[in-house]
């Protein structure tokens, strides 16, 4: 499943930079687009703003169809608190600017699966697939507004996985 956990994250990062190039984040160093898998990071003490946090959940296996399929439950989490500029009161429109890219970034709902462990990754016989996101209530902590969105993700496992 670690490839098509990489080819997900890589397809949506690629898509927010087209979408939204200003959406970045500096971390060790290094500007990229605001998107992160949680599992390849460091800790964080608090999630950052601004920024969409992928997070893998439950695993599940069907063996009964003529290749395996596996599927991850993925979520997605973000959050903000508006401008400066604004004092915060934009956090609702930031947070619906946020709600628009993930919904932008998740079409089409496939992409190709790449081994990313070669350089440069290889390009496998199957795709990753995915499910329309389902979002959650909007959650308010102080002057933060948080939303999760999760769906399912699958792939067909290929021989050496």
């Amino acid at each position: 499943m670690q490839n098509a956990k990489d080819s997900f994250y890589m397809a949506l990062r690629t898509r927010l930079a087209a979408i939204n190039p200003e959406r970045t984040i500096l971390l060790r160093g290094a500007v990229r687009p605001g998107i992160l898998a949680e599992e390849a990071e460091a800790p964080f003490s608090q999630l950052p703003n601004d920024v969409f946090i992928l997070r893998w959940l439950g695993l599940g296996v069907d063996f009964d169809l003529g290749s395996t399929m596996v599927a991850e439950q993925c979520e997605v989490i973000y959050q903000t608190c508006g401008t400066q500029s604004y004092g915060g009161l934009d956090r609702g429109r930031s947070l619906s600017e946020m709600d628009e890219e993930l919904m932008a970034m998740v079409q089409p709902f496939y992409t190709a699966k790449l081994n990313y462990s070669a350089t440069p990754p290889a390009p496998t016989l199957t795709k990753v697939f995915w499910d329309e996101p389902g979002f959650a209530p909007v959650v308010v902590q102080r002057d933060r507004l948080s939303r999760t969105a999760s769906m399912m993700v699958y792939s067909y496992q290929e021989q050496g996985e």
